[in-house]
């Protein structure tokens, strides 16, 4: 999955980063230990290396397990206590004083050091329960579905997060290959749970409602019931702007209806850039009663070989650069020929990532579908291993 080789490579880098200022920062205590001897034993008695050898062991807390800790004050103390045999002092009121000061800090630096391990732990057991959410409300799709390639991403603004409101689907079903991407309103877990209601609402629908017009409905249908089931989601996650899609088995075209979501795109073999823009404005899913005798009109475009349909949510139509320049997904891929929904979905990310320098303001679900050229070799999907952290 594109997805997944992008987000290796950033995982890949990333990691490298931080490997580098972690080695670098494993070697202050030892330094600044080193520092406080020298520092000691080049200056005037008047002076003292004691905030040198404090220092160690709270450096040394958050980034060492507690035998290291340990070790570290250990080792500081002895530093004072050689220093001031060294230099005569050892029998001094200020010695005495210098020498519980650091060996306080030390016993602080072993507490500190518990907390933040108990809070890792508590922050590697909650990235496991979303990871587990994740995969289960929106799983990785096949390479291929029903004959057409399929790449799908989700890149979360929230650093740490897996998931949050925008969704994607695809399915082969009866009537073809359907599709949905769309975009709750709102965040958190109040977010997640309207995204597993309509995404629970497609793939039972899809299988069974003949018409685009009957799926788009019934999804309607599912967030109206859960809204009045749940409090939470009707008051927060009131709407969800969506693209449903539909690319009937054996016919080269393509039929969409869009509930106020940002419009997809029609990449051509040639590079050439379609707008699929919807046959009228509509409402979004979960504002049925404001849309009372509207009627959903369904889009048809040809959806020829070679080419690739490229849906999105708002995260990437609204990513702006410093200047505060949005992002504009058909300015910048029109002309531009890729030979798969990867390469497309890699390319994308990391042209996003130029143009904001890096960050994001929202999430960001990317869903594209290549149609092959006949007779064109299968293609083949490398995924690559990102180790885990720690690992």
């Amino acid at each position: 999955m594109a997805g997944l080789g992008r987000q290796g490579e950033d995982a890949r880098a990333t990691a490298a980063g931080d490997g580098a200022a972690r080695r670098v920062a494993r070697l202050l205590p030892v330094l600044l230990i080193l520092l406080g001897l020298a520092f000691d034993l080049l200056t005037p008695p008047s002076f003292t290396g004691a905030p040198f050898f404090t220092a160690a062991p709270l450096i040394a807390a958050p980034l060492f397990a507690f035998l290291a800790t340990a070790l570290t004050g250990i080792g500081a103390s002895l530093a004072v206590v050689a220093l001031h045999f060294y230099n005569g002092t050892s029998g001094k009121a200020e010695s005495v004083t210098e020498l519980v000061t650091v060996v306080t800090v030390s016993g602080l630096a072993l507490l500190i050091n518990q907390v933040v391990r108990r809070s890792v732990e508590r922050l590697a057991s909650a990235r496991g329960i979303a990871e587990v959410a994740q995969r289960a409300v929106l799983p990785t799709p096949a390479e291929r579905i029903g004959g057409l390639y399929v790449s799908a991403s989700y890149d979360a603004a929230q650093a740490d997060a897996s998931i949050g409101g925008d969704l994607y689907a695809v399915q082969d079903t009866p009537y073809g290959v359907r599709l949905a991407v769309g975009d709750v309103r709102g965040k958190g877990l109040g977010a997640v749970e309207a995204v597993a209601v309509v995404l629970g609402a497609f793939r039972e629908a899809a299988e069974t409602e003949p018409t685009l017009e009957g799926l788009a409905q019934r999804l309607e249908r599912a967030l109206a019931r859960e809204g009045t089931r749940r409090d939470s989601l009707d008051a927060v996650e009131g709407f969800t702007t969506c693209v449903l899609g539909e690319v009937p088995p054996g016919a080269e075209v393509l039929r969409l209806i869009n509930r106020g979501h940002p419009e997809p795109l029609l990449l051509h073999a040639d590079g050439a850039l379609v707008v699929l823009a919807p046959v009228e404005p509509a409402l979004p899913l979960g504002l049925g009663d404001l849309a009372k005798g509207l009627v959903d009109r369904v889009g048809v475009w040809p959806f020829p070989e070679g080419s690739t349909l490229l849906l999105y949510t708002d995260g990437l139509s609204e990513a702006r650069d410093r200047d505060g320049v949005f992002y504009d997904p058909a300015a910048r891929l029109r002309g531009r020929v890729f030979p798969g929904p990867d390469e497309l979905l890699d390319a994308l990310g990391s042209d996003v990532r130029r143009h904001t320098g890096g960050g994001a303001a929202d999430d960001m679900a990317l869903l594209a579908l290549g149609r092959p050229v006949r007779g064109q070799p299968a293609r083949r999907r490398t995924v690559p291993v990102v180790p885990r952290e720690g690992a």
